[in-house]
């Protein structure tokens, strides 16, 4: 039995693989070997992350802080229920409990489309091989491949295993979705010299590629997990995933809050505890509940849903413009991108290879139009004039360059299901689309009959075929690598004639192929000639190498994989935004750089770093690039990693891009990873947590505007919760400790009294709370939130100005709620009241109510007027409305009346706690008007300004 392979195939001969793994290239490994090896090394599967059970899943949705604060909570006033002799049922952890758990439902249906990337990549690459076996040919799946067998290899094949070629005819193979180049990469059974890059392993083909022309043996390396696709495997199984700005801001604000309720209510119980005296079980029950409803008024029980269905909202709003979201929390890390990394092929540019310039003896003409849809036309280049208006030798020239081109072939061009596809190799496509953009050339291709053809080999870098013509001639028509094909030719073609090809014009034609080369182009010759030595009869010769002599030099094209057209728009619109795009390819660095200038992404002229290079660099010194470089070219899967990493360690808040199997472990680390999904792999679109419904880069930067949104409105609504419950806080706090001066004290009789009790408090949390802080989840754009940069990642989603507005508000409401108290009791401060206690509590309640649907108004920005756009929501007015009715039924319905402790109040009471709740806005407006004139005082003072 054979032993792993203990040398790298890719630098050791194919003789030496062979003799190493035990098997005979002509005959292939006996089935009894076969199946002995299958034992030994496994199926060729990549290995699969084991489901996690529901019971986990619902457990990550109860390990946030603010949840737990919640069920701790719940906790107390389960217990506090129990020592007040459990009369009743428990409402207010009854209600706590069911907000949880309504959050950990929207969580979990979110979040159950998220397969496991690894399994993906598993069912991605199920096919079938064809293997030797025991001297024949046989089909059997990839999965039961095993290092030893021998593949073959043909036009169509999925590569199903890592293999050393044996032997190759024409081998061309696409590695686009494990390496990120557009073209196939021709191979070769030659032995490199030394370790090489993955995109430059001629002799060796990979698992998960397919081969797009010639045939080939090769001898299976590597299956399963040791495969270079079990490597990006094992790398995204082992790719953390970050939480989000978001996740990791709410969970501060849940710690923080936390902490503040504990001190609040331990200082508050032992200052009753020590003054009171409390001699009964009730007095300590008394303060037991008063430490639950300080807890309760100081979470906003409703945060953790009200985010969710926020954020779900919104992330239905991105799927009808095309980025499907996969994870809440991802909605809002859009909004703070500061950096794009980006896939080139397929993402920037069409992945579809177009001739875009044709240059001949008499001059070179621009083909308009990218793509395989076979629209536009050939155009003089440097001149505003169709080919039709050029010289008759251009044209000639033109068109003999794109028949030959097209004629000497082997792709097919045909249009399905709306949509024009290639079959075989995407640079020979080329040809067949740009011939098509000439009137009746098309026609003129398909009369030629090919009689025969010498296929295109590494080693002679050239294919030529012999294509029988309508009037009898026979011509052999030659395309490959311009050096070389220059070197068999002897006239070029000038008008109809062929001129005799001197030094002089072969120097000329040949700088002409370096300028195409140094504009990345990549480079096709075509040349042609009459073949006399096939009879006029002769249906079948004999191809032969020698053909392809003395031949007529006909011209060059360029060729690239063009820009999509919407990506410059959006790129610029990025740059705008503050977010910076980065390109990561594994294409050519002279490609990689033109496609980036042409994009606006990098100067034109700038270096684009090689994975050679990011080789040689320490993690600091990649740090130091990654701040600089946005163009990122020959690059394999760690790299593509390690770069996003080093933005992450920057201090950026990265998004990542891609559709190939080699960007899934770098869309993962990310902070947030885009999938195309069109031409995206199942492997990118699981790893990732958005999806591109359209491969629009463009619908990237609107995912960005709404994400910004969204965050806004997330600020919004964190505002106005938490001024709220600071109000609630701060009335319970001060009620306590002025509970004499405000004539409490008096009031209450025998026992512990509290200015409000723990079920009017729940009260306002979900009435209040609830409707007014989803509808400003909704508020529509106030400011152009593309004409700021991406927040920084130490940028707090409630900074200081925030908290200082959130405590003007919460002092506000507990001064206005406190005094509506003290006016309507006897005794206190204010002199007169002459109502009793339920009646004064519910004119507080009231107040602190009406005091907070005021606020919801001032929460919509932290610098404008209440008033500016006050009628642009209107789910806040209806929300609002919402609430003062429901405050009117439990203030004066009877069965409310007795649940939550309330009295009937008069219209004078009614009017008076109205015209004491506005004060919230009134005070807040003034506060506004300060800081507005403060912001253009500063803004006056800067020196932009002063210029």
């Amino acid at each position: 039995m054979a032993a792993a392979l203990d040398l790298d195939p890719a630098l050791a001969d194919a003789g030496e693989v062979a003799r190493r793994l035990g098997v005979d290239p002509e005959r292939g490994l006996t089935a009894d070997e076969a199946a002995s090896r299958l034992a030994e090394h496994g199926p060729n599967e990549l290995r699969g992350t084991p489901p996690v059970p529901l019971w986990r899943r619902v457990l990550t949705q109860l390990r946030d802080p603010l949840v737990v604060l919640l069920l701790v909570a719940a906790a107390v006033s389960v217990v506090a229920w129990v020592v007040e002799g459990a009369e009743g049922i428990p409402v207010d952890a009854i209600v706590v409990l069911a907000v949880i758990a309504f959050n950990v439902v929207i969580g979990l249906v979110q979040e159950s489309r998220a397969a496991d990337a690894v399994a993906a990549l598993a069912v991605m690459t199920r096919a079938q091989s064809t293997v030797l076996r025991d001297g024949e040919l046989a089909t059997v799946p990839a999965a039961e491949l095993v290092p030893g067998d021998v593949l073959q290899l043909a036009e169509g094949d999925q590569v199903g295993a890592d293999a050393r070629l044996a032997r190759g005819a024409s081998l061309r193979v696409t590695e686009a979705s494990l390496t990120g180049e557009s073209a196939p990469v021709g191979k070769d059974p030659e032995a490199l010299p030394g370790v090489v890059p993955l995109g430059d392993r001629t002799d060796m083909v990979f698992r998960g590629t397919a081969v797009t022309g010639g045939t080939g043996r090769a001898i299976v390396t590597a299956t399963g997990m040791s495969t270079e696709m079990g490597a990006i495997a094992t790398m995204l199984d082992e790719t953390k995933e970050e939480a989000t700005p978001l996740q990791r801001e709410i969970s501060r604000v849940g710690s923080l809050l936390g902490r503040i309720v504990v001190g609040i209510a331990i200082v508050i119980m032992l200052t009753i505890a020590i003054v009171e005296t409390p001699t009964r079980a009730s007095d300590w029950v008394t303060i037991l509940l008063l430490g639950v409803s300080l807890a309760v008024a100081a979470v906003p029980e409703g945060l953790p849903a009200i985010l969710s269905v926020v954020l779900a909202l919104g992330v239905q709003r991105m799927a009808k413009r095309n980025a499907v979201v996969k994870r809440l929390s991802s909605v809002e890390t859009l909004g703070s991108a500061s950096v794009i990394c980006t896939d080139k092929t397929g993402t920037l540019t069409q992945n579809e290879m177009t001739i875009r310039r044709i240059v001949t003896a008499s001059g070179s003409v621009d083909v308009t139009g990218v793509g395989y849809a076979p629209d536009g036309e050939a155009r003089v280049a440097g001149q505003d004039a169709a080919l039709d208006e050029a010289s008759p030798a251009l044209r000639t020239e033109v068109r003999a360059v794109l028949g030959a081109g097209s004629l000497a072939n082997d792709a097919q061009l045909a249009r399905r299901d709306g949509r024009w596809e290639i079959t075989g190799d995407p640079t020979e496509a080329a040809f067949l689309v740009a011939g098509r953009k000439l009137p009746g050339l098309d026609d003129e291709v398909r009369a030629a009959r090919r009689l025969a053809e010498v296929p295109f080999s590494s080693e002679r870098k050239m294919m030529s075929t012999a294509h029988r013509q309508p009037d009898g001639r026979t011509l052999i028509l030659a395309k490959g690598a311009p050096d070389v094909l220059l070197e068999r030719c002897t006239h070029v073609l000038v008008g109809d004639d062929a001129a005799p090809l001197d030094d002089e014009t072969r120097a000329r034609l040949l700088d002409a192929v370096e300028t195409l080369s140094a504009d990345a182009f990549r480079t096709l010759g075509v040349a042609a000639r009459v073949a006399t030595e096939i009879g006029p009869d002769e249906t079948e010769p004999d191809a032969d190498e020698a053909w392809e002599r003395d031949l007529v030099y006909l011209g060059v094209v360029g060729i690239i994989d063009p820009p999509r057209t919407e990506a410059k728009t959006a790129i610029a619109r990025a740059h705008d935004a503050g977010v910076r795009v980065v390109m990561i390819t594994g294409d050519h660095p002279t490609t990689a750089a033109r496609i980036a200038a042409d994009l606006g992404i990098a100067p034109a002229g700038s270096h684009a770093v090689t994975g050679r290079e990011l080789d040689a660099l320490s993690e600091q010194e990649l740090i130091a690039v990654a701040r600089r470089s946005s163009v990122y070219a020959r690059v394999a899967p760690e790299h593509k990693l390690r770069i996003v990493d080093a933005l992450q360690a920057d201090g950026q808040t990265v998004a990542m891009t891609g559709d190939g199997v080699n960007d899934a472990p770098a869309l993962k680390s990310a902070d947030i990873g885009i999938a195309m999904g069109i031409t995206g792999t199942e492997v990118t679109k699981e790893a990732a947590k958005m999806v591109l419904a359209d491969d629009d880069f463009a619908t990237i930067v609107r995912a960005v505007h709404e994400g910004r949104v969204i965050f806004d409105n997330i600020r919004k609504f964190l505002r106005y919760l938490l001024c709220s419950n600071m109000g609630e806080v701060l009335t319970m706090f001060f009620g306590v400790v002025l509970v004499g001066v405000i004539g409490l004290s008096e009031a209450g009789g025998e026992g512990i009294v509290v200015p409000l009790l723990a079920t009017q408090i729940l009260w306002i949390n979900l009435v209040t709370d609830t409707a007014p802080a989803l509808a400003m989840g909704v508020d529509p754009e106030g400011d152009d939130v593309m004409a700021r940069p991406p927040r920084g990642p130490r940028e707090r989603v409630i900074d200081g100005a925030m908290w200082a507005g959130i405590a003007s508000t919460g002092i506000t409401l507990a001064a206005a709620t406190l005094f509506a108290m003290d006016l309507w009791l006897p005794g206190g401060l204010i002199p007169g009241g002459q109502d009793s206690l339920e009646v004064a509590r519910t004119a507080a309640f009231t107040t602190l109510v009406l005091g907070n649907l005021f606020a919801a108004f001032n929460a919509r920005s932290a610098t404008s007027s209440a008033f500016r756009g006050l009628f642009a929501n209107r789910r806040l007015w209806a929300a609002v409305a919402l609430g003062a009715a429901l405050q009117v039924a439990v203030v004066h319905v009877p069965p409310l009346q007795v649940a939550f402790g309330t009295a009937a109040l008069d219209a004078w009471h009614w009017a008076v706690a109205v015209a004491l709740a506005s004060a919230v806005l009134w005070v807040e407006e003034v506060r506004k008007v300060i800081i507005r004139a403060r912001l253009r005082r500063r803004s006056a003072e800067t020196p932009a300004a002063r210029a």
